[in-house]
């Protein structure tokens, strides 16, 4: 038997398990502090920790230890335990009292054994098979069941073979051996449910993180997915940056906490999105709202061309006495009331011929025209990168030198000041207002994130968000901060913004552009002070771009990348990254 000479070390010894306990994070390296512990504490050769699984009503071996047969199964050993876990109930219903775990489990008792080959009551028949095919003897056994504060089952303890070191013997477990391991699986079952509750809120604070993503991709069927690919894309390039050994950037580093708050705001940077209208972010052509007006102004065309078939036929009609145009052509021209062209769009004239073959012909004109002129504000719907002058000021003519009579019977112009105004963007399909709107997503998205109370491990999660629509020049919005005033992280899920958005093919407005395409205006963003320059060298030096290509882009974008004609490509980017 252990004497209690010891019992004050072995206390303090116990004391400072505990504190050790409160402090570990990771639940692997948890439970086996524990079972070293237990074992350590009470000089036991062996020893296997079960935890409960409630909903299977079983035991599940997570860690176990053998000193003699040098076996570690389970927590950070890298082994998997393949052994079958103890139930406590059979198939009836019946529960299991038969097994020295599931009995001390089903009671709440500890159960001390001096003997499993000479107890009674037990089934040992397992630890016999294994004793004989190990070369084992398994002698004394101390089960412990782990009981949280509220007296919820945890988890079971179970060492085995108490050593005796002044005699170098295996003995039974002593009494004081049985109140520590007590005292230690209690400390251990609240330290577990503590972890096991602080595990549980921070995957249902990232449920909810998830949550909102769902929201605003399933708001757009065009933006699906945005919300998950830039956080992978700003991971990627952060451990690009994280193995770095040169340049300005080698210094920087990442532990598990700073990666898990990144990746925390990168699933938040665009949360402001849940209160953009979704007509706005589903504008997939110049004219859409909740519907594309091209719609409309078909509809208009459409009355035009009916109008000059009627004046058309009312001209060919033979001459009314009571008319006092005297000829067909003057008829024509008189009823071409509304809608007709201004001087050079559709004009007859000419002296002499068949009347009637010249309004036949001048008709055919009109339409013509009118087709050509639906045809090009078709085509100037559709977004672009850059419009030309001369098609803004064609949409310009059109707008006034047609006339329709509206629903009011007065003659209005052809397009209104609005229809105008969004048929001449030059860039994409956004107005200046509408773009403003987009942009007002990144204040929401800072209101929303600075009003949370954020823990210390999370506290750079709104700056880090706040930051993808930022320049280094200074230029960016809505702080206008410089690349100076801003961290690498924010940075970096800058660029990780803008290369999803330039690869995606889920835009209304737009194709995803190629590797090639998508580097060489990255690279001209670097040129020009809008990302960060070193992060774009990382970028390219460590083909962060074509592991995320390989990732996420359909091989048709996944082009063959010549580096050489990237602009912003330098030497050191450039020696590496081929």
């Amino acid at each position: 038997m252990h004497s209690s000479d010891n019992l004050i070390p072995r206390l303090k010894e116990l004391n400072e398990i505990g504190i050790a306990l409160s402090q570990q994070r990771d639940l692997n390296s948890l439970l086996e502090t524990i079972l070293i512990a237990a074992k350590r504490l009470t000089h036991a050769d062996a020893g296997t920790l079960y935890l409960y699984q409630p909903e299977q009503q079983i035991l599940r071996f997570e860690i176990v230890r053998n000193d003699t047969q040098k076996t570690a199964m389970g927590g950070t050993s890298g082994v998997a335990i393949r052994y079958e876990p103890v139930r406590l109930y059979d198939d009836a219903g019946n529960p299991n009292h038969a097994m020295v775990v599931s009995h001390a489990a089903l009671t709440g008792e500890t159960i001390n054994i001096p003997d499993a080959y000479a107890a009674e009551g037990y089934d040992f028949s397992g630890t016999k098979r294994y004793d004989a095919k190990h070369g084992y003897r398994s002698h004394s056994f101390l089960t412990v069941p782990m009981r949280n504060h509220e007296n919820e089952l945890i988890g079971v303890l179970q060492l085995i073979n108490a050593w005796d070191r002044s005699t170098s013997t295996i003995v039974p477990f002593s009494i004081d051996d049985q109140q520590l391991l007590e005292s230690l699986a209690s400390q251990a079952a609240i330290a577990l449910t503590n972890r096991r509750l602080v595990q549980q809120l921070e995957e249902l604070f990232e449920a909810f993180v998830q949550l909102i993503n769902t929201a605003i991709d399933d708001k757009s069927a065009y933006t699906g997915g945005h919300c998950d690919r830039v956080p992978e894309l700003t991971m990627m390039l952060a451990e690009a940056v994280n193995r770095t050994k040169q340049g300005p950037l080698k210094d920087f580093a990442m532990t598990d906490k700073d990666r898990h708050e990144l990746k925390i705001a990168g699933l938040l940077h665009d949360c402001g999105k849940v209160t953009t209208p979704v007509h706005v972010v589903d504008k997939a052509t110049k004219l859409q709202t909740l519907f594309d007006r091209i719609q409309l102004i078909d509809t208009r065309f459409e009355v035009l061309k009916r109008d000059a078939e009627i004046a058309m036929l009312r001209a060919s009609l033979p001459p009314n006495p009571s008319d006092k145009t005297t000829s067909h052509s003057t008829r024509w021209e008189s009823q071409q009331v509304a809608g007709y062209p201004a001087s050079g769009r559709g004009e007859y004239g000419g002296q002499g011929g068949d009347e009637m073959a010249i309004i036949q012909s001048q008709y055919k004109a009109r339409i013509k025209q009118l087709d050509e002129d639906r045809e090009f504000l078709r085509h100037c719907n559709i977004g672009c990168e850059s419009m030309p002058e001369a098609e803004q000021l064609r949409i310009r003519e059109i707008a006034t030198s047609y006339q329709w009579c509206d629903i009011d019977s007065s003659l209005s112009n052809f397009l209104s000041d609005n229809e105008v105004e969004n048929l001449t963007i030059r860039s994409g399909t956004l107005t200046a207002a509408e773009r403003e709107i987009i942009n007002h997503h990144i204040v929401v998205t800072i209101k929303m994130l600075e009003s949370l109370p954020w823990p210390k491990h999370l506290k750079n999660v709104p700056e880090y968000a706040a930051g993808h629509h930022e320049r280094m020049d200074g230029k960016g919005y809505p702080r206008g901060l410089t690349g100076d005033q801003m961290s690498v992280q924010a940075k970096v899920m800058g660029i990780a913004d803008i290369f999803e958005a330039l690869t995606a093919k889920d835009r209304p407005y737009k194709k995803g552009k190629t590797l090639t395409e998508s580097l060489t205006i990255l690279g001209k963003f670097k040129l020009n002070g809008h990302i960060d320059p070193n992060l774009f060298d990382v970028f390219i030096r460590e083909k962060v771009y074509l592991d995320y290509a390989e990732k996420f882009l359909p091989p048709e974008q996944i082009d063959e990348v010549d580096l050489s004609k990237i602009p912003g490509i330098t030497l050191d980017s450039f020696s590496q990254a081929n």
